[in-house]
């Protein structure tokens, strides 16, 4: 198994898969005028027949989507995350409720966005899409596990929501491991029996750089990479309840409906065990640095291990 090098932005990996679908004539790629930074922009040059740029219409693109999915087409439609909010009605009414199987992708979400300022900070999309039935939601870590994951989604049999970033971030997988990824699986990356770190997106760099810090202070963490958070994998919350009794969960988003909190209505209804949410604490972001803005709102793997250790005591 090769280890993971480098960096990469998940976004990336979300345009290189649409590449390797250029052969699929069911494929068809929608933009609301931001193919270029959600890196559909790369199918659009080499397949512009099957590629439709809506300009800044993005509850059009939703519906257009929508009609095309009903046409035999298999669409993947981007925008910013901030700014897929705007169609969320349509995704209701056009998308979720008649299970019509359409993936969206909202790009640059969370403070990890940094200096964009807090209009622009989608903290709450994975809450919002996490409400409607039918509805999968993704939130991919780095480039080769979001590669991995919106290849998947040409044959899901339901509609969905990958959230990606802009930002690099140290890769979590090499090609090897990537393989190994499932849509609605949990991804095991340390086995510990004292805590369970469960993270997503570009927080789980931060759980396995806790996990390390934690092993030379004696504690042995459990790092899981939740990225599918519907439908979540309960199977292996079921073996973390057993195994680790104790859970703090990290994500780039409101603690308030992302995953901590479908960890937490979970684990409530099956077998209380303490738990820890690292997230964003019913509040905005602001400009700033990626690192910096982490740093303000406790996203680090310094407050990761500071829960992980609060966490252990409640056992």
């Amino acid at each position: 198994m090769s280890a993971p090098s480098g960096g990469g932005a998940s976004r990336d990996g979300y345009g290189a898969a649409l590449l390797e679908m250029l052969d699929d004539d069911k494929v068809v790629v929608l933009e609301a005028d931001l193919g270029k930074s959600t890196k559909s922009c790369l199918f659009r040059a080499e397949k512009p027949s099957h590629t439709v740029s809506l300009g800044i219409a993005e509850q059009n693109m939703m519906l257009v989507a929508a009609g095309m999915a009903t046409s035999g087409y298999v669409p993947f439609a981007s925008t910013f995350a901030i700014f897929s909010e705007r169609g969320f009605e349509q995704v209701r009414n056009g998308i979720a409720r008649p299970n019509i199987v359409v993936h969206l992708c909202g790009s640059h979400g969370g403070i990890h966005t940094g200096t964009d300022g807090s209009s622009a900070q989608s903290i709450e999309d994975l809450a919002i899409y996490r409400t409607l039935p039918n509805m999968a939601v993704i939130h991919p870590s780095d480039d080769i596990s979001a590669k991995e994951l919106t290849l998947q989604l040409r044959d899901y049999p339901s509609p969905s929501y990958m959230r990606t970033a802009r930002n690099k971030v140290p890769r979590s997988y090499s090609e090897s491991t990537a393989n190994q990824l499932k849509i609605g699986k949990g991804f095991t990356h340390r086995k510990g029996s004292d805590v369970a770190i469960i993270a997503c997106g570009v927080l789980l760099n931060e759980a396995l750089e806790a996990s390390e810090e934690l092993r030379t202070q004696g504690i042995h963490a459990t790092v899981v990479d939740m990225h599918t958070i519907k439908p979540l994998d309960e199977s292996l919350l079921d073996q973390i309840i057993e195994s680790c009794g104790a859970i703090v969960t990290a994500e780039d988003h409101s603690v308030i409906g992302g995953l901590g909190s479908a960890v937490a209505e979970y684990v409530v209804s099956k077998s209380p065990i303490p738990i820890e949410m690292i997230g964003v604490q019913d509040r905005f972001g602001e400009s700033g640095g990626s690192d910096e803005l982490l740093e303000l709102l406790g996203l680090k793997s310094t407050n990761i291990i500071q829960a992980a250790k609060r966490v252990i005591e409640r056992k």
